[in-house]
């Protein structure tokens, strides 16, 4: 079983108490990818990023001095968004980084694929950056399958817990094959589940927590996830959608 999860937009290069242990696998990828944005004026590449003049900036000179093979940080260290922190690998027990090794893949525009302990230097790319150049129409049609091909190498199931964003990137190249099942974290309002933006991002980290420390291997297990609130509804659910949904503090105590 593949896990797939969204980068974070905020990076860090702090976190020095564990080496990477891998080159990201579609690397030369990514250099090209770098040359090209080098060649990018600060204009080009802030409408590119569609940023703020501070996060150009830090951005531009990143691209401009950005050495691949030079100082990197293992990938699940580095990004450090809302979904990292629930996940919070900073305090992972060895096994838990050997089971995420395995089974957890990070989708990024700039790397296409990387395992947990791949090295990665800071970057800003969003896979829906409307990038083209003379050998692509986006990053989506860049990429093209080479992300859905290393996740299927040796498996065929893949549990998302990306964003859209990301997700597409996978969905559509799926197969017959392949058992492809997201997880939905929602409110229940007026019979609907409703995703809420950072409880939806919170959840995700926790359940990678939950997997790692259960070290689980059957999609079937999930269902048992009940964090910060959340609890699986089979009646919401499908084959290829496990529903969880937030339950108030008060149906807590009266149910």
């Amino acid at each position: 079983m593949k896990v797939i999860i969204s980068p974070a937009k905020k990076m860090n290069m702090d976190a020095d108490f564990l080496p990477s242990r891998n080159a990201p696998v579609y690397l030369e990828k990514a250099q090209k990818l770098k040359e090209y944005l080098q060649s990018l004026t600060y204009e080009e590449l802030k409408k590119l990023l569609s940023c703020n003049d501070e996060i150009a900036r830090l951005n531009y000179e990143r691209y401009q001095t950005m050495d691949l093979c030079g100082y990197t940080n293992p990938a699940i260290l580095s990004f450090d968004g809302i979904q990292y922190k629930y996940m919070a690998p900073q305090v992972f027990e060895y096994d838990y980084f050997n089971y995420i090794e395995d089974h957890l893949r990070i989708l990024s525009g700039f790397y296409g694929i990387l395992k947990p302990f791949d090295g990665v230097v800071p970057y800003r790319l969003e896979m829906q950056a409307k990038l083209k150049t003379d050998c692509c129409h986006n990053l989506y049609n860049y990429w093209k399958d080479d992300i859905y091909r290393d996740l299927t190498r040796n498996d065929t199931t893949i549990l998302n817990l990306a964003s859209a964003e990301y997700s597409k990137t996978v969905e559509k190249y799926l197969t017959a094959n392949v058992n492809y099942v997201t997880c939905k974290f929602g409110e229940q309002i007026g019979g609907k589940v409703i995703e809420k933006g950072v409880y939806v991002k919170m959840a995700r980290g926790e359940m990678v927590r939950f997997m790692a420390e259960n070290a689980i291997e059957d999609l079937a297990e999930i269902k048992e996830f009940n964090r910060l609130g959340f609890v699986y509804k089979d009646e919401f659910s499908d084959n290829n959608t496990f529903v969880f949904v937030k339950i108030s503090r008060t149906n807590r105590i009266f149910h």
